[in-house]
């Protein structure tokens, strides 16, 4: 499966860089992510539990960061294995550019393969399940990383500005 698409995230590019490589941030915006743990600078440990049509499944693996190009682009690869559900690797080229003074437009390009039990279910099923997924990881990431989603609350809001100070080292 192949993948491309771009999301405009209205925070300036190395807000939106340090968040994409904090593993708190990403444990909470990536679908159904039970852990994520930093294990280097390059290397995490993940699990999810996700839903791919009548197939649920517990997956756990590694992801390896690599060509990186701070705070402008890296290569995001991974693997993992969900049993008897079967397993899940690919790797994403994610690349920022600025797109204003406090704006963000990351595209990424996404190469995936599945194998077992999910495969089976055939490539449509997967390739929609795959774009709800980054859909719902997008909008997660813009809200927790852009200014604040319109129905948050002022502690919400302070929260995120004092977690990104901290990020910034300007706290």
């Amino acid at each position: 499966m192949d993948m491309t698409g771009e999301q405009k995230i209205s925070a300036p590019r190395q807000t939106v860089w340090l968040a994409l490589n904090d593993a708190e941030v990403l444990k909470a915006c990536i679908p159904g992510c039970t852990a994520l743990e930093k294990t280097s600078d390059t290397e995490m440990k993940a699990a999810a539990t996700l839903s791919v049509g009548p197939v649920k499944a517990s997956f756990t693996g590694n992801v390896t960061l690599s060509e990186i190009d701070a705070p402008t682009s890296y290569v995001i690869s991974g693997q993992g294995s969900g049993g008897v559900a079967g397993f899940a690797k690919g790797s994403a080229k994610v690349v920022l550019a600025d797109d204003g003074p406090e704006a963000t437009l990351l595209t990424y390009t996404v190469k995936a393969d599945v194998g077992g039990k999910i495969a089976q279910l055939g490539g449509r099923l997967i390739d929609q399940t795959a774009k709800k997924l980054a859909g719902e990881f997008f909008k997660s990431f813009s809200d927790a990383v852009g200014p604040h989603a319109p129905d948050a609350d002022a502690e919400t809001v302070e929260k995120k500005k004092g977690f990104f100070k901290r990020l910034l080292g300007k706290a």
